[in-house]
């Protein structure tokens, strides 16, 4: 089964939120807020210069989630767009952002080595996110094209 980021990202959304006391009203909001603000900086990196090996340190674990520009930015996205229409509050509001530094920290490590070459690479990333079937499937040839155009590598 192919990785999906979204719903790794979303359980561990869920599971952090249960230290927060959220009215229930505002969970749903909270819960796709802190969701779609992960998801939105992790696009938006990868779309400026630079932004791929942000996400590659990031997701290899060699830049720490609480000091990265991509948490950074996760965390103003969801101040501006979720917290700031909720009014729950300087404590609540405190503490829900506090999650998003431990939420993307569990993205470290999930990118790693899997074609045992020393270093993290394309056909890496293809093995993570489950795209198999070598250069000859569609899916395979597909992604290798997009991404080796992101990474520099065909």
């Amino acid at each position: 089964m192919a990785f999906n980021i979204q719903d790794f990202i979303t359980k561990q959304v869920t599971s952090a939120m249960g230290s927060v006391d959220v009215p229930s009203a505002a969970k749903n909001q909270v819960l796709n807020g802190l969701t779609e603000s992960i998801l939105g900086s992790l696009t938006q990196t990868a779309t400026k210069a630079g932004g791929i090996d942000q996400l590659k340190n990031l997701l290899t674990g060699k830049t720490e989630a609480a000091s990265s520009p991509i948490t950074a930015l996760a965390t103003n996205i969801f101040s501006k767009n979720i917290l700031g229409s909720l009014g729950l509050g300087d404590g609540t509001n405190s503490a829900l952002t506090g999650l998003i530094p431990v939420i993307i920290g569990q993205l470290g490590g999930i990118l790693k080595d899997q074609d045992g070459d020393g270093d993290v690479d394309l056909n890496d990333i293809l093995a993570t996110l489950g795209v198999g079937g070598g250069a000859g499937s569609i899916i395979g040839t597909a992604a290798k094209s997009i991404l080796g155009s992101l990474f520099g590598k065909k």
